[in-house]
Parts: C-alpha cells; sequence; structure tokens
C-alpha cells in the first residue's frame, strides 16, 4: 500500500535523484517534475548546471531510471517576477539579496505546493539538507544544512514536505546514488546563483544604471576615493575599493543608492550588535518563540544567542549577545533553537554600532 503520492522537485542534481529513488524505494508514489527556469531566447548556457536544459535531461534519463513519471513545469514567467526582478530591484536599492531563500518561500514550498494538489499529490519532496520532526524543521548535516534557506516556509506546507536525504551527509548520498544507478552520483554542486552565469557585477551591469561616486570615510567624513556605481558593493566588501594606494584598510560599511555614496571605515566599524528586520516569517506561534534562542546573520557564521522583539508591519528587532560581522541589508536573519529553525526575517538595516555612532554623525549613511 502507498505511503502517499509525492511531488518530487528534481533538479537534475544528485540530492534530488537520490530523494526520488529513495521515496520510491520506501513505497511512495513519486512523480518527478522540474521547474523551468530558462527563457527561449537565451542560450543553453544561460542558467547554471541545475537549471538549465541540460539539468532537464538529465532528470528526465533519473525518472527513466526510477521509473516514474516525469514533467517539465513551465515557471519562466513565474521565476522572472518572483526572483529575478526582485534581486535586481534589491541591488538597486542598496541590498545584497539572496534569491535562493525567495524562491524557496515563493516557488517551491508555495507554487509548487499549489501544483502537487493539482496533482493529486500529497508531499512536495526536495534534496534540501533539512530534518522534517512533525511541524518542526530541523538542521541536518551541519556541513550541508540548509535550514538557513528555508526560514520563509509558510507554516502550513510543513507537513506536506517531505527531505529524504535531510539525514545524510554527501558521500553517503553519493554511495547511494552509485548503488541506484543514477547518471547523477559523481555530477559536482552547483555554488553560484543559478541565474547568473560568470561575474555578478556583469550581470547587474546589464541591467542597472549606475554612475560612479563617493567613497566617503566614516571616521573623517572626507572623500577617499571613487566608487564604480553603489549597487555594485555590499557590507564588509574590503576588496574592488580602489585605496590600496591610501594604505587604508578599510571595509564597505553602508550602501546609499539614494545619495549614491558608499561608505567605508575601519573593520570594527562593521560589527553590529543588533539589527531591525521585515518580513519576518515565523514557524512558532508568536507565543511560543523562547527567550532563550540563537540568531544567525549569514550562512556561513555560527548563530549567537540574542533577544527579539516584535513590532508592527512584520518587523523584528533583533539584539545580539555578540557583534557580528557584515550585517547586510537584504541578507536573512534566521531564528533557532537549538537545531530547530524558529522563522527568520530579511534584514531591513544593522544597528547598535558603537564607531559609526561616533564618527558617523552628520554622515548621510541611510
Amino acid at each position: 500500500m502507498s505511503k502517499g503520492r509525492v511531488l518530487v522537485a528534481m533538479s537534475g542534481g544528485v540530492d534530488s535523484s537520490v530523494s526520488a529513488a529513495l521515496l520510491k524505494e520506501q513505497g511512495y508514489e513519486v512523480v518527478g517534475a522540474m521547474m523551468r527556469f530558462w527563457p527561449d531566447d537565451k542560450k543553453d548556457d544561460c542558467f547554471e548546471t541545475c537549471c538549465s536544459p541540460d539539468a532537464a535531461y538529465e532528470a528526465r534519463r533519473v525518472a527513466d531510471i526510477v521509473g516514474v513519471p516525469f514533467y517539465l513545469l513551465d515557471y519562466r514567467e513565474e521565476f522572472q517576477q518572483k526572483i529575478i526582478e526582485p534581486f535586481i530591484a534589491g541591488y538597486q536599492a542598496g541590498e545584497t539579496p539572496n534569491p535562493c531563500v525567495n524562491c524557496n518561500t515563493r516557488v517551491k514550498f508555495d507554487s509548487l505546493l499549489k501544483k502537487a494538489r493539482m496533482l493529486g499529490c500529497d508531499y512536495v519532496a526536495t534534496g534540501h539538507y533539512v530534518i522534517r520532526e512533525g511541524n518542526a524543521l530541523l538542521r541536518g548535516d551541519p556541513r550541508k544544512d540548509q535550514t538557513y534557506f528555508l526560514w520563509g516556509t509558510p507554516k502550513e506546507a510543513i507537513p506536506h514536505m517531505l527531505f529524504p536525504v535531510g539525514h545524510m551527509e554527501k558521500p553517503q548520498v553519493r554511495a547511494l546514488a552509485e548503488r541506484f544507478g543514477l547518471p547523477t552520483a559523481k555530477k559536482p554542486e552547483s555554488q553560484n546563483i543559478c541565474f547568473v552565469q560568470g561575474d555578478l557585477k556583469d550581470f547587474l551591469a546589464d541591467r542597472l544604471t549606475a554612475r560612479p561616486g563617493p567613497l566617503v570615510d566614516l571616521e573623517t567624513g572626507q572623500v577617499i576615493g571613487e566608487h564604480h556605481g553603489a549597487q555594485f558593493y555590499t557590507v564588509g566588501q574590503k576588496k574592488g575599493l580602489g585605496l590600496f594606494k591610501t594604505h587604508l584598510e578599510r571595509y564597505v560599511v553602508r550602501v546609499n543608492t539614494a545619495t549614491n555614496e558608499v561608505i567605508v571605515g575601519p573593520r570594527e566599524a562593521c560589527l553590529w550588535g543588533g539589527l531591525e528586520a521585515r518580513e519576518v516569517n515565523l514557524l512558532v506561534g508568536p507565543g511560543e518563540l523562547p527567550e532563550a534562542l540563537e540568531v544567525q546573520v549569514r550562512y556561513r557564521t555560527k548563530p549567537v544567542p540574542g533577544t527579539v522583539e516584535l513590532l508592527e508591519g512584520g518587523r523584528m528587532r533583533v539584539r545580539l549577545s555578540e557583534p557580528q560581522f557584515a550585517v547586510t541589508p537584504g541578507q536573512s536573519m534566521v531564528l533557532y533553537q537549538g537545531n530547530r529553525l524558529l522563522g527568520g526575517g530579511f534584514i531591513a538595516r544593522p544597528l547598535h554600532n558603537q564607531l559609526e555612532s561616533r564618527a558617523g554623525a552628520g554622515l548621510a549613511v541611510g
């Protein structure tokens, strides 16, 4: 007897391929699907390996080997509107957006889940390294954990999500792919933004109008250089400032596209003790948030203890137990209790930087 019908989001990579094979072996009725994002007027290599036409061919081959039906679902218009356009707009506003969060929130576990229901499926499965226990999402392998990218998941969607490889380590997944005879067993991982080929600056330069402007030193208020367009810079950036002749070690502290200024300062100016977040999504009720929780402000940083205050309009104020480097507008602030994902939000602005408060009075730092 079938454990249920499940739509597996297949990217053409090893993780989703093994997920499909495992679910079939475990007794689920599996339907494979790949979301088509690439447009008609682009070359085959316009998208990264995980979202390319070649990846669709690999996904279909896997589906044939596993013995499940396969659909190529057209999400081109939706991906453009919900992922690519907000990504470009974020940089235009001086933020550093993370499109993977939006893709998981607005496409995979929203639109795709609706499509799954139309196809008579009870679940959507992906190859994320995440563990689901009941209505809770937990960290998977610490080296591959992807809960950071799932904070925006609608709470009501969690019971309908499956992560077959979430409790595994990558070598185990590749070994299973070999056992199942899947052609993706040795396929390299995709590390880049799927719709950006080559250099990110080139991608943005083709879509944004940028003007040179001043690099302003936070401590003196003086112009110490020129940038090539404020939209191309991100908080914490050290390379590419063109300040080697000044012998100053400077990092980007703020990006102000309204005034076309990039504010730079010493490394300690990029350490913040708090932040304000927008579009907050909680996977527990507001009254269920524990007093002792951890906050993670970048994917590869360790979470630190913090306190939170819910504000009106889906916003949240966060105080961190120790200052964090490069708290960047547009990136994600993610809340945990131990290994459990509690929710998160997009960083609207960093708070509590003593050096900036002392040195930046009167500066238009946004």
